[in-house]
């Protein structure tokens, strides 16, 4: 066995036995913002965990936390639902109850200062161009892949309001399988996705027999 491997399997037994005397509590540092989009919109996720844009900056719907997961890699997380923004490999969003691979997002600076979160699994094919979190200019959320990280549906602007401490997602009994392209992600294994703008994904009727 490699000693890299072996160091990895002494660590999680570490933690699993620190974690049952309740002496392990990892802690990330990030923060609760809003986040503003140059459409002129705050990203919102309302309690049927659809998302979209409104211009009430007070709302509590508007509220993330930003939570680092990687070197410049967040997870979005709805402060009022407790879901995250998740993009599948169609270019969609839609919420997750668990941390997954889909969950983690590129962020980064824009020469006007604006943020832009890209996909961390899907981009083009062909140009490797990245799929981007963004809002039209009606507030709805779009697909990544029709997103352009030099228009403003991509940009926003972070407005951070506490700097708080998270557990590590990736300590939290979550499944790192990414689902299939062909296969709706889903909320859990029984509830609908909810897609741009909180259009549920279902599977279709029957046809009468």
């Amino acid at each position: 066995m490699e000693a890299a491997s072996f160091a990895k399997i002494v660590e999680r037994h570490v933690r699993s036995v620190l974690k049952a005397e309740g002496k392990y509590d990892p802690q990330l540092k990030g923060i609760v913002t809003r986040l503003y989009c140059r459409q002129g919109y705050y990203l919102q996720m309302n309690p049927d965990g659809s998302l979209d844009g409104t211009k009430d900056d007070s709302s509590n719907s508007t509220l993330f936390n930003l939570i680092p997961v990687g070197l410049r890699v967040v997870a979005i997380q709805s402060v009022k639902t407790g879901l995250y923004i998740a993009m599948n490999g169609e270019g969609h969003l839609y919420t997750s109850e668990l941390f997954t691979a889909e969950c983690k997002f590129k962020e980064s600076v824009f020469e006007n200062y604006y943020v832009i979160y890209s996909s961390m699994l899907y981009r083009q094919q062909e140009s490797g161009r990245a799929w981007f979190l963004g809002l039209n200019k009606e507030g709805q959320a779009m697909k990544g892949n029709r997103v352009k990280k030099t228009k403003p549906a991509a940009h926003f602007l972070p407005k951070p309001l506490e700097v708080a401490m998270y557990r590590e997602p990736s300590l939290h009994d979550v499944g790192e399988t990414v689902p299939k392209a062909a296969v709706a992600p889903s909320k859990s294994t029984s509830e609908p996705a909810m897609m741009n703008g909180g259009k549920p994904v279902n599977k279709p009727d029957k046809p009468p027999t």
